[in-house]
């Protein structure tokens, strides 16, 4: 743009002073301040100098993020190609200099259409001098108008600069300028690499990115010998052999085939020696072993193979002498090789045993010495390939399948055997002398060594498990020689992963693992933990084997009581409590009984609490109805006495969290405690169907039992009562007493009805005082499920009226302030109109208040809130039908939704949400038809609507396509998701293809 306003306001002389560098700049002065609001007159060099200075040296930090604002405004403002040119001065410092560059680079690479084509050769022609007057000067000033010339590079070839790379290298070779032969080789190798690196960050269209990208790989004929002249020379600095790996590592990007390039590769090796080049080299040829395409060239891949293992030695030596950073590099050389071109290695049979030396090489490497991530790094790198390798093994038929394994089974064998010893603890002294992070890490180390362990399954098959079960058999039985912990439980660790992630139904050895945990002297939190996941692993088992449960119980409920074991015992419990709940009832008391200790004496943390109710609510729901309740009452009675305590103290911060705390275990509980599908899961009946007498004496009321014999929060409603009287303006305390009531509505659903009218009434004197969400959602349950049946009708009705009215005022108040509101307001409307839509025949419900809250909401810039409003919508439309207040609304409102719904279309919204309006679009044209083609023809009317980018004939294809969809949402969908494109100006481009996808 600047371009084009200085060939309107300038002679042809003037027009190329942008690319003129003035001379002679004064310094920099160090008192001045950018202005706070700076127009385009304030963009000068002095300006730009001063801005620059504030950006680096000036200690508050608002006046530095005030001076990139600015500097980045001046980055692309037209007087930017004024400046530039003045910064690159020798005189000025490093960092003025490298934000002169980077504007340049910033002009040409996303503002090339405003350079006009008859000053391209005079821009080339000044960045190349400029890059020759930097070739012996700051590199990241060198760098930058590098990246700046292969910008311009890009934009003009193939046609206006076809001959890009043999130029460069042309201009480079000439002596001249004063610039030594070292400096300019530098330079031309700086130049080359950064070009196709450019490319790969380039905004070019997708159809030119195809045309340069087949530009640049013809200049790879170019590149290849210059590269290979530079490597192969003799006296070459070690400077030049490093810039020129680099620059092989930037073009291999661009799938240069590994044929052309096979010389350069193999010259790489010869590098890998030299301590300074070894980490390019490496770089370099892990880059063209990696890139997709080199597969096709299987000849090559074979020549490289043998090179690849002539770095054994150097290895193996590297290994010995704790150099972590070679061993690094040859092992990612080995597995870029064999990850990437398993299968095509694979193929070539004749070939077997160079590829058999290949994999056990990087055996070697998964094995070594050394624990992740203290003592080595490089073993991680291998895990990926293990599974690569089965993948491509089993993937061939049947018959070459069993050639492969009688080869590689020995392999995994061996594999299972090294991964076991990497995941073993270090000693407890070393342990401790890790830090948390490195603790971490190892964690996640582990979890993949057990993940590659699966892979391992898939070719040893179900000697796996067993070899498992050998091992650990001989350690745990040797008297003669006692074995470490660390190795004890790296092998149980072993089997938890496997039994996690594949079915040991029919393995005949868990049976005899299960004798060997009780053998285990357990001396340690770490073997402790690992013992407890094992028998967590195995509970689905334990579920089709009940026999085993009084074995592995007593250590579970005995783990319960460590605080150290708190998350491995707690979902172990849960996992066999929800596994096998109807073998359970003999261990029921037991298993009550040690969890309310725990629970009492306070020794897990909040979470593992309210996991353990939630493994309590399991157990009890396979239990006869008066065992549930005598359990029950032994267990929640001590909360509720606790509850009324609390209930009696003046609120403060410590009996709130006691209270929410109280609160949220009953709601755990409840989740899982149902005993109204027993029959079904079970295929009988544990529970008599005649009303049982009522617990034992204790603060519950008299009709506890009342429901059928079901158990719910009608043992506490009246004392949550109580508590919200004094807690009923905390938002906190009423969203965990909602949290208790949906839970127990959800898990009871018809159950619960006796309640209703109660919970209707307290639910009513909670969203009045404080409206939140959580309430909104347990009214949204309520009318599900309890909307319909006449009997509940009416306080159902009552609490509707009721949150709409609040929710109303709030809209008149500003609801911007409270999206979750708005969001759960509208799925609770919406699910009233989907259940029961009479409540919109309510005189007292203001519909249509109700629909401009609608549109409102429809503008929210929540995601969230926006879906759950058209939702409202969606089921609002069909209803003209048969509510006719809803009608008469749509009637005199309707063309306010179509306008804000197109507005949503034509940008003002996500394109996320596309699918969303569709389908009030689409209810729209079917319920409403004859509305709707008069009000779209008046709402496109209107210039500029709903996008400035839409021309009067598409807004008028538009509305065809929209009023021939009354049938196919997916239509309807695809129509406005084009439409929103071409309103955004993104039709036909990259985004537009990932879109609508």
């Amino acid at each position: 743009m600047g371009y084009q306003l200085l060939s309107t306001q300038h002679t042809l002389k003037a027009r190329l002073s942008f690319i003129d560098r003035p001379a002679g700049w004064a310094n920099m002065e160090t008192s001045g301040r950018i202005a706070t609001t700076p127009d385009a007159l304030d963009f000068t060099v002095e300006n730009v100098e001063n801005g620059l200075h504030q950006l680096y040296y000036d200690p508050n930090i608002e006046n530095k993020n005030l001076a990139q604002k600015w500097l980045m405004q001046a980055q692309v403002s037209p007087q930017a190609w004024q400046f530039c040119w003045a910064l690159l001065s020798p005189d000025k410092v490093p960092e003025i200099q490298y934000f002169g560059a980077s504007a340049l680079h910033t002009k040409i690479s996303r503002y090339w259409s405003d350079i006009p084509s008859d000053q391209y050769e005079t821009l080339k022609t000044q960045l190349f001098s400029q890059i020759a007057c930097f070739s012996s000067g700051s590199k990241m000033v060198l760098t930058r108008l590098c990246v700046a010339l292969a910008s311009l590079a890009l934009n003009t070839m193939p046609e206006v600069w076809p001959g890009a790379v043999p130029e460069m290298v042309r201009v480079f070779q000439e002596e001249g300028g004063g610039v030594d032969g070292r400096a300019r080789c530098l330079a031309l190798l700086e130049l080359l690499t950064v070009l196709p690196e450019e490319f790969q960050t380039s905004r070019l269209p997708q159809y030119r990115k195809g045309q340069v990208r087949g530009a640049l790989g013809r200049e790879w004929g170019s590149v290849c010998p210059l590269l290979q002249q530079l490597l192969r020379q003799g006296d070459s600095p070690g400077a030049v052999k490093a810039r020129v790996l680099r620059c092989l590592s930037s073009w291999v990007l661009l799938d240069v085939p590994l044929s052309e390039s096979e010389g350069l590769v193999e010259d790489c090796f010869t590098a890998l020696p030299d301590p300074e080049l070894f980490d390019t080299a490496v770089e370099a040829i892990v880059n063209a072993v990696s890139q997709p395409d080199s597969q096709r060239y299987v000849n090559t891949l074979l020549k490289l193979v043998p090179q690849v293992l002539s770095l054994q030695e150097q290895l193996r030596e590297a290994v010995q002498n704790g150099d972590m950073e070679t061993s690094h590099g040859i092992c990612r050389i080995a597995v870029a090789l064999g990850e990437n071109h398993s299968r095509a290695l694979l193929e070539q049979v004749e070939h077997w045993q160079g590829f058999l030396a290949l994999v056990n090489m990087i055996m070697f490497c998964t094995g070594i010495p050394g624990h992740y991530p203290v003592n080595e790094t490089t073993s991680s790198l291998t895990l990926t390939f293990w599974y690569t390798l089965q993948d491509d093994i089993m993937s061939f038929d049947c018959e070459r399948q069993a050639v492969y394994l009688q080869v590689y089974r020995p392999v995994y064998f061996q594999l299972v055997d090294v991964l076991l010893h990497k995941a073993q603890f270090p000693s407890d002294q070393e342990y401790a002398s890790w830090s948390s992070d490195e603790k971490e890490q190892f964690r996640i180390y582990r979890y993949k060594t057990s993940e590659t362990q699966y892979a391992d399954r898939s070719i040893a098959g179900s000697e796996l498990l067993s070899n498992l079960y050998e091992k650990l058999g001989r350690i745990l039985t040797n008297t003669e020689q006692a074995s470490s912990w660390q190795h004890t439980e790296a092998l149980l660790y072993g089997f938890q992963s496997i039994a996690e992630t594949i079915d040991v139904n029919y393995s005949d050895v868990i049976p005899g693992l299960i004798g060997l945990l009780l053998r285990i002297n357990i001396n340690n939190v770490q073997l402790a933990d690992t013992v407890m996941f094992t028998i967590g692993a195995l509970a689905e088992w334990l579920a089709d084997h009940p026999v085993m449960l009084s074995s592995v119980l007593p250590l579970v409920l005995q783990a319960l009581g460590n605080p150290d074991l708190s998350i491995s015992s707690v979902s172990t419990l849960k996992k066999i409590c929800r596994e096998c709940k109807y073998d359970l009832p003999p261990y029921a008391s037991n298993i009550v009984a040690v969890s309310r200790e725990v629970l009492s004496k306070q020794i897990h943390k909040t979470s593992q609490c309210m996991w353990l109710m939630q493994a309590l609510g399991f157990l009890l729901s396979a239990l006869h109805v008066e065992e549930i309740l005598r359990n029950l009452h032994s267990l929640i009675t001590p909360y509720i006495q606790q509850l009324e305590k609390l209930a009696d103290e003046t609120p403060n911060p410590s009996n709130k969290l006691a209270i929410i705390h109280i609160l949220g275990l009953l709601s755990n509980l409840f989740t899982t405690l149902d005993i109204s599908k027993q029959e079904d899961e079970s295929g009988e009946s544990t529970a008599p169907p005649v009303k049982t007498a009522p617990p034992p004496p204790g603060p519950n009321p008299p009709d506890a039992t009342s429901f059928n014999g079901n158990v719910h929060p009608v043992f506490v409603f009246a004392l949550i009562q109580t508590v919200l009287s004094k807690w009923l303006n905390d938002s906190q305390v009423v969203e965990a007493v909602c949290a208790i009531f949906e839970k127990s509505v959800k898990t009871l659903l018809h159950d619960f009805a006796p309640m209703v009218s109660q919970l209707s009434e307290m639910l009513g004197q909670m969203y009045s005082t404080i409206p939140q969400a959580s309430a909104l959602d347990l009214t949204r349950q309520m009318v599900h499920i309890f909307a319909r049946e006449t009997d509940h009708f009416p306080p159902i009705k009552a609490l509707f009226e009721l949150v709409t009215s609040v929710t109303l005022s709030i809209f008149q108040q500003g609801p911007r302030d409270h999206p979750d509101i708005v969001d759960s307001f509208m799925q609770l409307q919406a699910q009233a109109l989907k259940r029961k839509p009479d409540l919109f025949l309510s005189e007292s419900l203001d519909v249509k208040a109700m629909f401009h809250c609608g549109l409102l909401s429809l503008k929210f810039p929540e995601a969230p809130t926006v879906k759950s409003t058209c939702l409202f919508f969606t089921e609002l439309l069909p209803r003209c039908s048969d509510v006719p207040p809803v009608a008469r609304v749509v009637q005199e409102n309707g063309k306010l939704l179509l306008q804000a719904v197109l507005e949503a279309i034509g940008g003002s919204s996500s394109r996320s949400l596309m699918e969303q309006f569709a389908e009030v679009l689409f209810n729209l044209n079917k319920h409403c038809f004859p509305l709707l083609t008069v009000w779209l023809k008046e709402a496109l009317q209107a210039q500029g609507f709903p996008s400035t980018r839409v021309t009067t004939e598409q807004k008028d294809t538009f509305t065809q396509q929209i009023l021939r969809e009354r049938v196919t949402k997916r239509r309807m969908k695809d129509i406005v998701k084009e439409f929103t494109l071409v309103c955004r100006g993104l039709h036909g481009t990259e985004y537009a293809a990932e879109y609508c996808l």
